[in-house]
């Protein structure tokens, strides 16, 4: 008896860590020290250094149930890059900068060129925000899962200067609320689409018209991640205000955790088109509106509280930064919380 036959194959990972590398080489920062391979990441803290007072600021997520489509679809070089963008969206809604990202994939077997797919969407994920992937863990549990499943978990470290946090403390009434497109349902409410639609190879490779792709292509669509285009917006000289990443819980939980006491938001449903998927999951599985809005975050994946005057100034940033954005709603005086109109 020995390891392999017990059902953990170390050769595989090797193989595994020799695959991956190629990825995350392209994801290193200056700030990374020593190669790839050792027992932890090092990350020198020689960029915030010169802040007036510094802070440092994480967060950890998961893909969720989204990812039994990716075994479904046998694709899955993808799902990494939602892993990083559900953590460094909630990052840069405190006005962090992403600096380093770990991840972690438990598996049934290690089956070294799917685990270098994962790795290569977590790669992919950390250059479009920024971050570098100093490191990692793939764990082979026989016998607690099957065999051709994974689980995929992250955390991300960003910093920022404290007078440069984002925490709602100086909005008010009359700021408006500038809602950026999402790519789709990215990461949250998977549970839920898996009861409405026929989780088969034959139900994701169905091509429907209204979407203009197969439903497998709508829903493993990434996750957007917001970095680049926040930063833009602020690089235009615009202070944002208040910040939300609208992932579980839609709308009505994830506004108010941006607003102050005091103050609350407004967002007008008719100021933008819900995309299509939204649409057909909610005729297909007989939704009620506000559960799709306390689930999903119906095609607005990032929502920024501006000055009035600076609405403009910001939604030009974003064009210029590739994305596409609306004025959904305002702020206004009451009680915390969000009305939907």
């Amino acid at each position: 008896m020995d390891y392999k036959k017990a059902g953990v194959d170390i050769e595989a990972g090797y193989r595994s860590v020799e695959l991956m590398k190629q990825y995350v080489k392209g994801t290193m920062r200056p700030e990374v020290l020593g190669g790839i391979g050792g027992f932890s990441g090092a990350f020198s803290l020689e960029k915030i250094k010169d802040m007036e007072r510094p802070v440092l600021l994480s967060g950890t997520d998961g893909v969720g149930t989204k990812i039994k489509l990716a075994f479904l679809l046998d694709r899955h070089d993808t799902v990494g890059i939602d892993c990083v963008a559900m953590c460094v969206n909630d990052v840069i809604c405190a006005g962090a900068e992403p600096l380093f990202f770990l991840d972690y994939i438990a598996c049934g077997k290690n089956i070294p060129e799917k685990i270098a797919a994962i790795v290569k969407g977590v790669a992919e994920g950390c250059r479009q925000s920024g971050a570098a992937l100093v490191g990692g863990e793939t764990a082979e549990h026989p016998g607690l899962m099957p065999e051709d499943e994974y689980d995929l978990a992250g955390f991300a470290v960003g910093a920022a200067d404290e007078k440069d946090l984002i925490d709602g403390h100086d909005l008010k009434a009359g700021d408006v609320l500038v809602g950026i497109a999402s790519s789709g349902v990215h990461s949250n409410g998977f549970s839920l689409v898996r009861s409405v639609f026929e989780m088969t190879r034959e139900g994701l490779d169905t091509y429907y018209e209204e979407l203009g792709a197969t439903l497998g292509e709508t829903l493993l669509t990434p996750t957007k991640i917001y970095v680049k285009a926040l930063k833009s917006v602020r690089d235009a000289g615009v202070t944002i205000k208040a910040c939300s990443h609208i992932t579980g819980g839609g709308f009505y939980e994830n506004i108010p955790r941006m607003l102050k006491d005091g103050v609350r938001a407004v967002v007008h449903k008719d100021s933008y088109e819900v995309p299509a998927i939204f649409k057909l999951l909610q005729e297909k599985g007989k939704i009620d509106e506000k559960v799709m809005y306390n689930t999903y975050n119906m095609g607005i994946g990032m929502i920024a509280a501006v000055a009035k005057e600076d609405a403009a100034r910001t939604m030009e940033a974003l064009r210029e930064a590739g994305e596409t954005s609306y004025v959904i709603g305002e702020i206004e005086a009451g009680e915390k919380g969000v009305t939907l109109c």
